[in-house]
């Protein structure tokens, strides 16, 4: 395939700047709707807790910016676990706290065994309402119970804390319910549906002779821009089932890059043929169908172009764009209805509450104890000092930390700009100059929606800046949703950024300074890893242990379709390095982020080949058949290998491995058609030997282009 930057102009690091916030914070459909959902859900918890003097008010106002807007039943899911896990939290503070309240070394024991367990949470709980939950009670709690008050006072002001949670998962639920009107999987569906359609009317415009319009030209620039990192983020916070989050976020790569595509091949001019024209209407009325079929909950019905020596063109990228689109077609390639995925509006899966092996994950554990770690040394630090004011160093660590999976150094960024934003430029500067001329709650109310209004609004945008907003909301309401009042006290203020500050460079320095990599060395790791996980998988069963071998092939897909998110988050951190290996780190990501659509489609048709290994009702195979299967599979896990093994930079020895595989792939083809029946069994046959041929291809597609394109950066 042609290579395909999308990087950071060399240009001026200020015009660039200002073009970056441009591509971010531009309208798109749906972006009102939402940022006013949260809006409206985030002012009514302001004012029923400053109505009726309800403290800890911030506790409500932030879950307002989690809680799940994908369908009204996974609303309402959403909002319940919230409450659920804060009542669970509640009841662990309180229970645990009557143990070590009067032992001062039980209690610092106590304090850090739990920062652990928060983190821990966070790291394995792939919901991220669960997780925000659970540790912004921690976060919440803990400080209660290091004052010199009285008992009672300690348990009510926990309480308290559930009440605020009560309140924001209630009328959050109450707003959606009421104004939201989608169906499960519209999140994803209709943003792919208007990238297809865009390409559409570009291809359109080709095939026509005619200029691209403005509106078309204007459209495809912003899809691009804006990239795919949104559509992923939901996806992986959905709760949806493992299938369709494998199979739309393969349909997601691919789809972004047919974008970034068509984005390229508009600025470059060419004269197509009678023969090219003819190609690309064909290739528009294919994508317009796709587009229709996913759009009806349909699977897309397979594409088939013509063979590669039939396909010379004059229009660039054309042999590209069309191989791209046959492959959404193979996201399904074993599926008979997108049903089987896609969850019905009566029917949405309920989320898992840890991910797979999430006890036992070394990972885990390792993050934890990082987390532990800083979180701790803000605890230490302002009891030493005796600064009771900066205890939202903790709550910083927390929350900070949910950004901190799989993310890369540009988040400090982020995280330090948002504070900085929302609590010293917002939060103090209204203070100083809007809240001592307002004397009644609607004066106050207007300033909120505004504030909330511009975080809501960034925290829409890309993953790249969206933490942005967070922090600016979580900075915002810190200093004036603590308490039932407007607060007008700077040295309050002013403790509370302190401490959002400190937990932010306890964070830096823990994350980023004992543990840390660069992106781009990050990003090649994982793609490597990526290959030899699904090598692994192509290898399935290993085991004759059905069981055994079950839950190993699910912990294995579970843990290839982690690292694709990973490979791609770490790529958008590449964009916000700067070194003198900067040029040499956008051109191996350019060529990661090429490569990641045909190496996820890859494994959506391994997993689809799988129901042939292990012999599932309906697939099953001869034992001739299999052993031959069995053996192409070693193969072109060899291959995948060998991949591996090139990018890392090694010897390139595909060729002699492609040439074996697809000997033995003709070998296992003659053996299946030999000892099957013709009939009743000819759709089953074309079936399995189409799939085994497009993995093939794809496989050595992939193998050859990585074999002239290799990559250098250890």
């Amino acid at each position: 395939m042609a290579s395909i930057a999308q990087s950071v102009p060399e240009s001026p690091r200020s015009l660039w700047f200002w073009g970056f916030l441009k591509e971010e914070l531009v309208p798109y459909p749906g972006r009102f709707s939402t940022v006013a959902r949260m809006v409206i859900a985030a002012t009514l918890v302001m004012i029923v807790c400053m109505t009726y003097r309800i403290p800890y008010g911030f506790q409500g106002a932030i879950y307002v910016l989690f809680v799940s807007r994908e369908s009204p039943r996974a609303t309402l899911e959403s909002a319940g676990t919230i409450f659920l896990v804060t009542a669970i939290g509640v009841a662990y503070v309180l229970i645990s706290a009557h143990l070590v309240i009067n032992a001062p070394i039980l209690h610092f024991l106590w304090i850090v065994g739990s920062l652990f367990l928060a983190f821990y949470a966070i790291a394995a709980m792939p919901n991220y309402g669960t997780s925000v939950t659970f540790a912004n009670l921690i976060a919440a709690g803990l400080p209660f119970w290091d004052r010199r008050v009285s008992a009672e006072t300690n348990v009510e002001d926990t309480l308290r804390l559930l009440l605020s949670t009560l309140i924001g998962v209630v009328l959050t639920a109450a707003v959606e319910l009421v104004l939201a009107r989608r169906r499960p999987g519209d999140d994803i569906v209709l943003p792919i549906a208007e990238r297809l359609a865009v390409v559409q009317s570009l291809l359109l415009c080709f095939a026509d002779g005619r200029p691209i319009d403005h509106a078309t030209r204007k459209m495809v620039t912003r899809l691009d821009a804006r990239g795919t990192s949104t559509l992923r983020r939901i996806l992986r916070r959905s709760g949806y089932s493992t299938q369709y989050c494998a199979r739309m976020g393969g349909v997601v790569d691919i789809v972004g890059r047919l974008v970034e595509t068509a984005a390229t091949l508009m600025q470059l001019t060419f004269e197509p043929s009678p023969d090219d024209r003819y190609r690309l209407r064909s290739l528009s009325e294919t994508v317009a169908n796709i587009s229709a079929d996913l759009l009806n909950r349909k699977i897309p019905r397979a594409v088939h172009f013509a063979p590669d020596e039939e396909r010379s063109s004059d229009v660039p990228f054309l042999h590209e764009m069309e191989d791209m689109v046959s492959l959404i077609p193979q996201s399904f390639a074993d599926s008979r209805s997108i049903d089987e995925y896609l969850p019905s509006s009566d029917d949405v899966p309920r989320p898992k509450w840890f991910a797979p092996r999430g006890l036992v994950n070394p990972e885990y554990h390792k993050f934890a104890l990082k987390g532990c770690l800083a979180a701790t040394a803000c605890y230490v630090i302002y009891n030493s000092v005796a600064w009771p004011g900066i205890s939202t160093a903790v709550t910083t660590c927390l929350l900070t930390a949910l950004s901190t999976i799989g993310a890369s150094r540009q988040k400090q960024f982020l995280r330090f700009g948002g504070a900085l934003a929302g609590g010293c430029v917002i939060g103090m500067g209204s203070q100083i100059f809007i809240l001592p001329y307002l004397d009644s709650i609607a004066g106050f109310t207007v300033l909120f929606m505004l504030v909330t209004a511009f975080a809501s609004w960034v925290m829409t945008s890309s993953p790249r800046l969206s933490y942005f907003g967070l922090q600016v909301a979580l900075a915002y309401y810190l200093i004036n949703l603590q308490e039932f009042k407007i607060q007008t006290s700077l040295a309050v203020a002013r403790d509370r950024v302190a401490g959002i500050m400190l937990g932010l460079f306890m964070m830096w320095l823990v994350f980023d300074q004992l543990w840390s990599a660069p992106a781009g060395v990050e990003m090649k790791r994982a793609f490597v890893l990526t290959f030899r996980l699904l090598a692994q998988l192509a290898r399935e069963p290993v085991s004759t242990d059905a069981r055994a071998a079950t839950e190993r092939s699910y912990a294995l897909r579970e843990t290839i379709d982690t690292q694709f998110d990973k490979v791609r988050a770490l790529a958008d951190g590449v964009l916000f390095e700067f070194g003198s290996s900067r040029r040499q780190d956008l051109a191996m990501r350019d060529r990661i982020r090429r490569w990641q659509p045909q190496l996820r489609t890859l494994f959506v048709m391994r997993i689809a080949s799988l129901k042939y290994r292990f012999q599932v009702p309906g697939f099953e195979l001869s034992e001739t058949v299999r052993l031959a299967h069995r053996a192409y599979d070693e193969r072109s896990a060899q291959m995948l290998e060998a991949m591996a093994d090139r990018i890392e930079g090694g010897a390139a020895r595909t060729s002699q491995v492609s040439e074996d595989s697809s000997e033995l792939l003709e070998q296992t083809i003659r053996a299946y058609c030999a000892e099957e029946p013709q009939q009743p069994a000819a759709a089953h046959i074309w079936s399995f030997t189409t799939l085994l041929r497009s993995i093939d291809r794809l496989t050595s597609s992939l193998a050859g282009e990585i074999a002239t394109g290799g990559i250098r950066r250890s």
